[in-house]
C-alpha cells in the first residue's frame, strides 16, 4: 500500500520529478559512480589483467611522503583562512542589502555581485593578473602614486594566498550571500511592525529580529563548509600558480591531478584522495553533533 501511494504521490507530481532528473543522473555519475572506484586504493592498478589487492600499501607510501605533508599543511592553511576570514562577509552584505531602501538599486547590486560566480576561474585569473600587474595593473599604479616601489603579488609567496583569498571573495560574496537575503526576506513584517510600535532601533531591529532568523542557515552553512575544508580549490589553484609560489598553495587537488593524470600513478593518487574524502565527512559528522549537542542545531 505504501508503495502504491508513493508511485502515484510521483506520478502526480511527475514534472517535477523529471525537472530533478538532469540533477539527479549528475549527481549519480559524477559524484556516486566515482565511490566505486575509490577501491583502487587497496589496488594496484594494472591496464592488463587484474588489479593485484595491495592493502594499505599506497596508504603507508602516502602518509611516508615529505611532499604529502607539505600539501596538507597548505590545503588547511588555504581553506582555514577561507572558511573563517569569509563565512562572516556573505552575512554582512545580505545585511547591507536589506538596508537599501531602493528596491532598483539593490537588484542592481545583486546583479553586478553575482555575475563573478558565473565566469570560470580562467577569466578570472586572467582579470586579477590585469588587475596586479606589476607594470600596469590598478594596484601597483596606486601604489606606485604613494611613492612605493611596485610589487608583484602573483610571484611573492607571502601574497599568493592573500591573492586567492581576495579572488575568491570577488567570486563568491554576491552568490553565497542569496540563502542568507531569502533568510531575512522570510521575516515576518508583523515584527517589524511590533518594533517601530515599541521604539526600536533600526540597530535593534536587526540584532534582535533579523539575525536570529539567520541562525540556522549559518550553523548550516559553517557545518558543511568544515566538511569542505580539505578542498582548497583546485581550479584556482591550478589557474594562479606558477614556480614561484607553488611551494605555498601546492594542495591536495593538485597533488593528485599530478601524481594521478600527468604522473599516471592512479592508485596512489585514488590513496591521497580517499584519505582527503574521509577527513572530510569525519569533519562534517563531529561538527554536526557537536552543534546538535550545543544548540541543538544541526545540518539536518
Amino acid at each position: 500500500m505504501k508503495a502504491n501511494s508513493l508511485m502515484k504521490k510521483v506520478w502526480s507530481d511527475k514534472v517535477l520529478y523529471l525537472m530533478l532528473l538532469p540533477c539527479i543522473v549528475y549527481f549519480v555519475l559524477f559524484h556516486v559512480w566515482p565511490i566505486i572506484g575509490m577501491k583502487l586504493a587497496f589496488y594496484d592498478y594494472r591496464i592488463l589483467g587484474g588489479d593485484e589487492f595491495v592493502g594499505l600499501k599506497y596508504f603507508k607510501e602516502l602518509f611516508s611522503t615529505p611532499v604529502f605533508f607539505n600539501v596538507l599543511q597548505n590545503t588547511l592553511i588555504i581553506s582555514a583562512m577561507k572558511m573563517f576570514l569569509l563565512f562572516p562577509i556573505p552575512i554582512l552584505f545580505a545585511l547591507v542589502l536589506n538596508e537599501f531602501a531602493n528596491g532598483k538599486f539593490r537588484k542592481a547590486v545583486q546583479v553586478v555581485s553575482y555575475l563573478p560566480h558565473f565566469l570560470s576561474w580562467v577569466v578570472i585569473a586572467g582579470i586579477w593578473f590585469e588587475f596586479l600587474s606589476p607594470s600596469t595593473g590598478a594596484v601597483n599604479e596606486f601604489i606606485k602614486a604613494l611613492g612605493l616601489p611596485a610589487k608583484d603579488f602573483l610571484t611573492d609567496k607571502d601574497s599568493i594566498r592573500w591573492v586567492l583569498l581576495a579572488s575568491e571573495a570577488w567570486r563568491s560574496i554576491g552568490w553565497d550571500s542569496i540563502i542568507f537575503l531569502a533568510a531575512i526576506m522570510g521575516v515576518s513584517p508583523s515584527l517589524y511592525e511590533a518594533a517601530y510600535v515599541d521604539g526600536a532601533s533600526r540597530w535593534h531591529i536587526v540584532t534582535r529580529i533579523v539575525l536570529p532568523h539567520l541562525y540556522v542557515p549559518m550553523v548550516t552553512i559553517f557545518i558543511l563548509n568544515v566538511g569542505f575544508i580539505m578542498n582548497a580549490g583546485l581550479d584556482q589553484v591550478l589557474n594562479f600558480t606558477n614556480d614561484s609560489v607553488n611551494s605555498h598553495i601546492d594542495i591536495i587537488d593538485t597533488y593528485v591531478y599530478r601524481v594521478g593524470l600527468i604522473n599516471g600513478q592512479y592508485s596512489f593518487a585514488t590513496a591521497a584522495n580517499l584519505f582527503k574524502s574521509l577527513i572530510g565527512v569525519v569533519l562534517v559528522l563531529s561538527t554536526h553533533f557537536i552543534s546538535k549537542k550545543l544548540t541543538s542545531k544541526g545540518a539536518w
